[in-house]
């Protein structure tokens, strides 16, 4: 747990970066800090590890007040992830790595050892090892990074907007690989960026920080979108924070599940007739080919790559209903794709349909907050 009790930051010029800031981030959990600049969300998290001291107040590790622990020790014991990675350009990827367990008295062959341990979790390939951090991408490089903080098994990590200097595919794809590490791991994690759809897709819990360093709200992604606490939330989240939180409204959608049809005797690929003159190829394992024309495929031929309209995403049939949207309105057929946990094909969905079950989810809502008003009256 890391726990902030009235903590104060002023600069000899007057200037207060962070003013007054109560708030508890649990163990285990991800706290994400957003606001518009200024508000003191980068300033709160160098606090931690006193890379920044306060001006007053009190944050706590646990039982442990942070104020009265060594500046090394404590950094020790908290990994550190900023934005460009922040690798030492000398030195290999491994003992980019290996640098706070050597610091820590490790033998220099069970660092290493670690070292490419986290390499595979964090998804480098092992030949990387002995490359230098300018002849690996940007995004190859926030890998490093983030293996780095987690060369000591720290309980505590901090992460300065690690992925904002990489393109959004990257940057999806290693947001991805961050939720899946932690669901691994189990950090305490406090986490900055500017961006709201990052805050909401990483955070436990958000807490957005107004100009001077006031806590506006802290709440959980889905009750921040829903249940902003006043204007200034409600126009940082954003007009269109209703669709985001589509994506904390989940449940089985009913998928149309089409014939199955075989073309060539020696083809792995098979269609399953769609609507409106679409059909979905799939492979042998019923994974998601692409979608083609059904007159495109004259009876009894293997389906050819360059038949195939790739476009449109694909949801989890037990995912969000946000996810479902997008793969509908996303495909060439105007029908999303929803595959099962193995990614295999499940059926296909209209966005007509998905728009139906919003609905109800909606009417369900507000049929509950009539019953808490009538039960709070």
């Amino acid at each position: 747990m890391i726990k902030f009790e009235s903590v104060v930051k002023k600069y000899p010029d007057g200037t207060v970066a962070v003013n007054g800031l109560d708030l508890v981030a649990p163990s285990g959990k991800i706290t994400v800090f957003v606001g518009p600049s200024g508000c003191g969300k980068t300033t709160s998290l160098r606090m931690i590890n006193r890379m920044i001291e306060p001006t007053s107040g009190t944050i706590w590790l646990d039982d442990q007040d942070t104020g009265k622990v060594s500046e090394s020790t404590l950094r020790r014991g908290i990994g550190y992830v900023i934005q460009h990675a922040g690798l030492f350009p000398h030195r290999t990827i491994v003992d980019n790595i290996a640098t706070v367990p050597l610091l820590l008295g490790w033998d220099k062959k069970k660092a290493r050892a670690r070292s490419l341990e986290l390499m595979e979790r964090v998804g480098l390939d092992p030949n990387f090892a002995r490359r230098y951090p300018a002849q690996l991408s940007g995004g190859q490089q926030q890998r490093v990074g983030v293996a780095r903080a987690l060369a000591a098994d720290p309980p505590v990590m901090l992460m300065d907007e690690p992925f904002s200097a990489v393109d959004p595919v990257v940057r999806g794809e290693l947001q991805d690989e961050f939720l899946r590490l932690q669901s691994e791991l189990g950090k305490t994690i406090i986490f900055v960026t500017h961006d709201i759809d990052e805050a909401v897709k990483l955070g436990d819990q958000v807490a957005v920080l107004k100009v001077g360093g006031t806590l506006a709200q802290l709440a959980s992604p889905a009750e921040l979108l829903t249940d902003p606490v006043d204007d200034f939330v409600a126009g940082f989240v954003g007009r269109d924070r209703g669709y985001r939180a589509l994506g904390f409204e989940s449940g089985t959608l009913d998928a149309a599940s089409e014939q199955t049809v075989k073309f060539g005797d020696d083809s792995a690929t098979v269609l399953r007739a769609g609507r409106d003159g679409w059909a979905l190829a799939v492979d042998e394992a019923r994974r998601p080919l692409g979608w083609v024309r059904s007159a495109a495929v004259p009876s009894g031929k293997q389906v050819g790559p360059e038949l195939l309209h790739r476009g449109g995403t694909l949801a989890s049939v037990s995912g969000s209903l946000r996810a479902a949207l997008d793969a509908a309105l996303s495909s060439p057929s105007g029908r999303g794709v929803l595959i099962d946990e193995n990614g295999a094909l499940v059926g296909t969905v209209t966005a007509a349909e998905v728009v139906q079950r919003i609905e109800s989810h909606l009417h369900a809502r507000r049929d509950q907050h009539d019953e808490g008003a009538v039960s709070g009256g």
